[in-house]
C-alpha cells in the first residue's frame, strides 16, 4: 500500500463518516460501523478478519468504558437529585461574595461537571444565574460564561466524564494521568475562558433574564441541601484513588513501593473499584440517609443509564474503527509516514479532532474519530503514560473548538440564556474556542517540560 493510497483511504473514511452523519442523518454509532467495514474492504482485509476485528474492537472498548460511564452516570444522578450541585454553588457564592461571584461560578461548574453531564449541570444551576442577574442588574453573560467555562473544561478534560474516558481507553491510558494533567491544564483555561472572558463579553452584550423563566424557581435555596464538605469528599474520592494508583505504579516500577501495598493501591485506584466505592457512598449518603426509598434509588439509576447508553455505543463503534485501522495495517503505515515527517503526533491529534468537530458538531464523535486514527500511530512512537495522557487532552481540546449551529450545545446555551444566534456565536462559540486554543497551548507547554 503506497503513501498516496494510504492518505486517500484515511481521508475517504473521514469524509464518508461526515457524509453519513451530516447528509444522510445516520446515527454516529451506525455510521462508524459502516465506515469501519468499508475501510476493511478498501484495504483488502479478509472478510472474516473484518468481522473478528469488529467484535474485538467493540468488546475490548466497552469492557472498560461501559462500566466507567455507567457508574459515573449513577453517581452524577445522585448528586443532581440530592441537591448536591446546588449546595456547591450556594456555598461558594456565600464564601466568595457577590463581587467575586464569577469566580465562585467557574469553580462550581468545574466541580459539578466531574460527575454530572454538561447539559444537566447547566439546567440545574441556571436558576442561580438568573437570581444573581436580577439582583445585580448585570448581563446574564457575566455569570453564565464562568459557569459554562467551568462545566465545559471539566467535561472535556477530566474523567470520569465520558469523552476523556473513551479516548483514554482507545489510546490505552491510565485515567489517573489524565485526571492529573487535566487539572493542570483545566484550571488556568477555565479562568481565562470564564471570569476573564465573561467580564469582557458582558460589557459587549447585555442580556436580561429570559421572559420564560419563572421567578419562583429560584427559591431552591430553602431546600435541605447536603453539606458542601460531604459533596466535595464524595466527588473527590474516586479522583484521589485513581491519581494515587498512577503514582503508585511509578513508585513500584522504581522499587520504592512494596509489591503488596502496590497491589492494594492498584485495586482501589482502578476506575472500576474507585467508582463502585464512590457510587455506593453516594447512594447511601445522598440517597438512603436523606430519605430516598429503594424504589426511588432504582428509578434514579435507570434514569441515569439512558443517556449513558448512547455514549457507550458510540464509543464502542469508535473502538471498532480503531481495531480495523490496526488490523488492516493502515494505522501502522500512517504511523511510519508521520514518524518520518516533522509533525508532532500531538499536533496531528489536535487537528484531526478540530476538523471533525467543526464539520459535524459533536465533540464525542470528533474525540472518537481522532482517537481511532491516533491509536495505532502512538505504538510506533513508544509513548509513556504521561505522553499518551497529553494526547488524550489534545484530542479533547480539539473537539471543543468552535461550537456553532451543528452542535446541540450551541442551541441549548442560546435557549437558556435567551440569546439569538449572532450573540451565541459571539459569546458561547468564542468561549469554546478559547478553551480549545488556550488548553492546547498549555498541553504543548507540559509536553515540552516532560
Amino acid at each position: 500500500m503506497n503513501e498516496i493510497y494510504l492518505i486517500f483511504g484515511i481521508a475517504l473514511a473521514v469524509l464518508l463518516l461526515l457524509f453519513l452523519v451530516l447528509k444522510l442523518k445516520i446515527h454516529a454509532f451506525l455510521s462508524l460501523l459502516i465506515v469501519s467495514v468499508l475501510v476493511g474492504v478498501f484495504t483488502g482485509m479478509d472478510f472474516k478478519l473484518i468481522l473478528d476485528s469488529m467484535k474485538n474492537g467493540m468488546g475490548n472498548t466497552l469492557g472498560f468504558v461501559a462500566t466507567v460511564v455507567g457508574l459515573g452516570a449513577i453517581f452524577g444522578q445522585m448528586l443532581e437529585a440530592s441537591g448536591g450541585a446546588e449546595s456547591i454553588a450556594r456555598h461558594l457564592l456565600h464564601y466568595f461574595g457577590e463581587k467575586r461571584a464569577s469566580w465562585a461560578l467557574v469553580m462550581t461548574g468545574f466541580i459539578v461537571a466531574i460527575p454530572v453531564f454538561f447539559d444537566v449541570g447547566l439546567i440545574i444551576l441556571i436558576p442561580i444565574i438568573y437570581e444573581l442577574t436580577r439582583q445585580t442588574k448585570r448581563s446574564v453573560l457575566f455569570y453564565a460564561i464562568p459557569l459554562l467555562a467551568g462545566l465545559a473544561v471539566t467535561h472535556a478534560f477530566i474523567p470520569p466524564t465520558p469523552g476523556p474516558v473513551a479516548v483514554a481507553e482507545i489510546l490505552d491510558v491510565q485515567l489517573g494521568w489524565v485526571i492529573l494533567f487535566g487539572f493542570f491544564v483545566g484550571i488556568p483555561v477555565a479562568i481565562v475562558a470564564g471570569p476573564v472572558f465573561g467580564k469582557y463579553i458582558s460589557t459587549k452584550i447585555h442580556v436580561e433574564v429570559p421572559d420564560f423563566f419563572d421567578a419562583n424557581e429560584i427559591r431552591q435555596s430553602d431546600r435541605n441541601l447536603p453539606s458542601f464538605r460531604t459533596i466535595i469528599l464524595i466527588i473527590g474520592l474516586p479522583l484521589f484513588l485513581m491519581v494515587i494508583q498512577a503514582f503508585s505504579e511509578v513508585l513500584y516500577h522504581n522499587e520504592m513501593l512494596p509489591e503488596r501495598l502496590y497491589d492494594v493501591l492498584f485495586l482501589l485506584g482502578h476506575p472500576f473499584v474507585a467508582l463502585i466505592i464512590s457510587t455506593l457512598l453516594a447512594l447511601y449518603v445522598l440517597g438512603v440517609r436523606r430519605g430516598f426509598s429503594k424504589h426511588q434509588l432504582a428509578t434514579l439509576s435507570n434514569k441515569a443509564l439512558a443517556p449513558a447508553g448512547l455514549i457507550i455505543l458510540v464509543t464502542g463503534a469508535g473502538g471498532v474503527f480503531k481495531q480495523i485501522l490496526i488490523d488492516s495495517g493502515t494505522g501502522q503505515l500512517l504511523a511510519e509516514k508521520l514518524a518520518g515527517s516533522s509533525m508532532s503526533p500531538l499536533v496531528l491529534a489536535y487537528i484531526l479532532a478540530v476538523v471533525v468537530r467543526v464539520v459535524q458538531g459533536s465533540s464525542t464523535v470528533s474525540m472518537i474519530t481522532a482517537a481511532g486514527i491516533m491509536a495505532p500511530i502512538i505504538t510506533v512512537f513508544q509513548l509513556g503514560q504521561a505522553e499518551k495522557a497529553l494526547m488524550v487532552l489534545a484530542i479533547a481540546a480539539g473537539s471543543t473548538i468552535l461550537s456553532h449551529v451543528n452542535d446541540s450545545g450551541f442551541w441549548l446555551v442560546g435557549k437558556y440564556l435567551g440569546l439569538d444566534e449572532k450573540d451565541t456565536l459571539r459569546s458561547w462559540t468564542i468561549m469554546e474556542t478559547i478553551i480549545s486554543a488556550v488548553g492546547f497551548a498549555f498541553i504543548l507547554i507540559l509536553n515540552w517540560i516532560l
